[in-house]
């Protein structure tokens, strides 16, 4: 069956940060006065608050450990604000985007608190770039699992077979679209995950631009 649309994941696949996240978590801990917290504890945390409105109950649990009395809805948003500022385009994905949306249905689908991911996607000025953009918050699940994909193929108005799936992270992008009947597509890159069997293609993310539409065409 040929292609008619396009998923993406947004962080590291989309969009980079131009600084390393453990430093901003590490900036926003001190300028809330808060403990020093580690990059591994919080990813463990947001994995278990995917479908939050905002990063609130993942410092909550965080500090919690620390016994802290910092308030974290103070940490979460510095920590969201100092994020939100680092993330930019990945290089050439903006013109790559326009010019599937005249062939294919383009998607989004982004793991997170619906807050700090509706952020990004404002400062980074792409609400049009997408004919359905997904954020797992608002999700009754998040990435890798079946319910976000099939929101997403419900969204597009398409079915698995006939969409591809784009991100970098082998658990939530890889296996969970392959799992979920869609093709997927790794990207690879700083930060992102080594090849994964189950993709149908692994694109460098500086040549996603270019041989992503020459990959869905030859679908």
């Amino acid at each position: 069956m040929s292609v008619s649309a396009v998923g993406f994941d947004l962080d590291y696949t989309l969009a980079v940060p131009t600084r390393d996240r453990e430093t901003i978590l590490s900036e926003a801990a001190s300028a809330t006065g808060a403990p020093p917290l580690s990059r591994e504890a919080y990813l463990r945390e947001h994995q278990e608050n995917l479908t939050r409105e905002t990063r609130e109950p993942i410092f909550e649990s965080l500090l919690d450990n620390h016994d802290s009395p910092v308030d974290p809805e103070h940490v979460a948003t510095a920590y969201r604000e100092r994020i939100t500022d680092a993330v930019v385009p990945a290089e050439g994905v903006e013109p790559m985007l326009v010019g599937l949306r005249t062939t294919y249905r383009v998607g989004l689908l982004t793991n997170g608190p619906v807050v700090a991911q509706e952020a990004k996607l404002d400062k980074l000025g792409w609400r049009d770039y997408f004919d359905a953009a997904l954020v797992t918050g608002a999700l009754p699940a998040g990435k890798p699992d079946e319910r976000a994909f099939d929101a997403l193929l419900d969204a597009l108005g398409t079915t698995a077979e006939e969409t591809v799936y784009v991100g970098d992270s082998v658990h939530h992008d890889i296996a969970g679209a392959h799992d979920a009947g869609l093709r997927p597509v790794q990207v690879l890159g700083e930060g992102c995950d080594d090849p994964d069997p189950r993709a149908i293609a692994h694109i460098q993310r500086e040549s996603l631009p270019t041989e992503l539409p020459e990959l869905l065409a030859d679908l």
